[in-house]
């Protein structure tokens, strides 16, 4: 029987100290930061008025979506009835969505069309829909908002490209599962999703309204260390501890973070550890996640923390297998492209938000996301709307309760709106197009993003 200890504690309170200053700097910078100058949109006013008053006409299904989506969460590529119900909703106005796109039994794709250009091959732009949550906390990412202003936009659109007033090209929505803990779009993207595909866009839930703010690039290890086993008593001399190692690369993991640059993070567990106190650890295995802020500097962290994993198994006489992106694929940085960013605030100061510029929130309040790889493939924007308070992080209960909450359904409104205004000019707009694409190509162009780590 286990006796309850009188004098257990309870784990320690962290100190919000910290987090405090990083908000209250933030809101000095947002004082301090003149509003952007926006170019006005070329977007005939009767045209985008149009597509605003389309998006409000759709709020009962935007509704729908973040309160089911909510009350129903559904963690990576098990997104069944979430998807169902987007393409549900998606029939229900008339336009069929292919469930199962691109090999993946819950992703989706569906496109509207323009006017035909004299080539018949105008240009593409993707509006990305993400709906899976996490296991146990739900949606506290709030990808219940991300479907909900992505499904939004892309019916907003509907009548625009079927009128005379539409554009030639394509706007496609895709539906894209399994962003948390894997990376659903570079599955997609491997299939062919964004062959066609000449940008591409999406919105997602935050603590403030953040034209561009910094996600990390990230990778998923598993260390394996083997030993030998023996008995810990009798003869320890005869066994090498695999649990030894694991310890040592823990260790080498924090003395490593001294040397690493500000916003790189390493997450570490140990989820093997042995079988009994008796014996000597025959085999451990950690879980690891590696972040960092650029491509190159996140292969540099990822041969670092080989080096680490190597030389805990020198040090203990066993064997180290080092296994990169065990069943998920690596999540490239974000790059945002200003251009297109410019183009959705513009957007949201017609609905009364002004999205803070870069710079304004601190960069290490940084997660990632597997945007990053369609950014580092073609033109992308990854803008995030406000829907809770400022002091409230992503992954947590407080979040999840933010996502179902009452600033839900207008951010869902509000982004819809700006993603569908920022879809038309983009191509209506030769020169918007010109510029998308001309910063993309200085900013290095399109990477190789399945061999990059390679």
């Amino acid at each position: 029987m286990t006796v309850p200890d009188a004098n257990a504690t309870q784990p320690a309170r962290p100190s919000t100290a910290y987090l405090d200053h990083l908000v209250h700097e933030s809101e000095e910078r947002r004082r301090a930061t003149p509003p952007a100058d926006v170019a006005p949109s070329l977007l005939p006013a009767a045209v985008a008025d149009a597509v605003e008053s389309a998006a409000e006409a759709l709020e009962p299904d935007l509704r729908e979506v973040v309160e089911r989506l909510h009350g129903d969460p559904e963690p990576a590529f098990e997104e069944h009835r979430s998807a169902a119900l987007l393409v549900d909703v998606l029939a229900r106005h008339g336009v069929a969505a292919e469930l199962g796109a691109h090999g993946v039994p819950t992703a989706f794709r569906a496109e509207l069309r323009g006017r035909a250009d004299d080539d018949g091959d105008g240009p593409t732009i993707a509006i990305c829909a993400e709906y899976d949550a996490l296991p146990v906390i739900g949606h506290a990412c709030g990808h219940n908002v991300i479907a909900a202003a992505g499904v939004g936009a892309f019916l907003a659109l509907r009548e625009v490209m079927a009128s005379s007033a539409a554009p030639s090209g394509r706007v496609v929505l895709l539906g894209t599962p399994a962003e948390e803990g894997h990376s659903g779009k570079e599955v997609l993207a491997r299939a062919g999703a964004f062959d066609d595909v000449d940008a591409a866009i999406m919105v997602h839930p935050y603590g403030q309204d953040v034209a561009e703010q910094v996600w990390l690039g990230r990778r998923l290890l598993t260390w394996t260390f083997t030993g030998r086993p023996a008995h810990a008593s009798a003869q320890p001399f005869m066994g090498r501890n695999a649990l030894d190692a694991a310890n040592l690369a823990y260790q080498g993991i924090g003395l490593l973070r001294q040397q690493l640059p500000p916003v790189d993070r390493v997450h570490a567990t140990v989820v093997e550890g042995g079988t009994r106190p008796s014996i000597i650890t025959e085999r451990a295995v950690m879980r690891l996640y590696a972040r960092s802020k650029y491509p190159d500097t996140l292969r540099d962290l990822s041969a670092r923390l080989d080096d680490v994993a190597r030389g805990a198994a020198l040090m203990t006489g066993t064997d180290v297998e080092i296994a990169w992106d065990d069943g998920a694929l690596p999540s490239l940085p974000v790059r945002t492209n200003a251009a297109l960013t410019e183009r959705w605030v513009a957007a949201q100061r017609r609905r009364g938000r002004d999205p803070l510029p870069p710079g304004v929130v601190s960069e290490t309040l940084a997660a990632s996301t597997d945007f990053g790889n369609v950014s580092f493939r073609l033109p992308g924007m990854h803008p995030l709307i406000q829907v809770s308070a400022p002091d409230v992080a992503l992954h947590t209960a407080e979040f999840a309760d933010a996502a179902g909450g009452p600033a839900a359904v207008p951010a869902a409104l509000d982004g819809a709106v700006g993603l569908a205004l920022t879809a038309l000019e983009y191509l209506t707009d030769d020169a918007l197009r010109t510029a998308v694409h001309d910063e993309f190509v200085a900013h290095g162009g399109p990477l190789d993003v399945p061999r990059y780590f390679e």
